[in-house]
């Protein structure tokens, strides 16, 4: 595959976004897990970070929200 970077960057940023999405979940499903496993200090931020979201879920903000600003603050 041959894609230069002007003709990714001239694709409309929901696009951009979901081919990111897509390149990495095929790099996911082809990839042995053991490669893509967490180092302690990765594993210690998430724990951290999950930790402080139970403490207070109203802090969280869900996906599909943070998703949907990105893509209506480029338009």
């Amino acid at each position: 595959m041959n894609i230069s970077a002007a003709a990714i960057k001239s694709l409309p940023v929901s696009e951009r976004i979901q081919l990111v999405e897509d390149i990495w979940d095929s790099i996911a499903e082809e990839t042995p897990e053991r490669v893509l496993q967490l180092s302690e200090h990765e594993r210690g931020e998430l724990q951290a970070r999950f930790a402080a979201h139970l403490s207070d879920p109203n802090s969280s903000i869900p996906w599909s929200e943070v998703r949907a600003n990105l893509l209506k603050e480029q338009h």
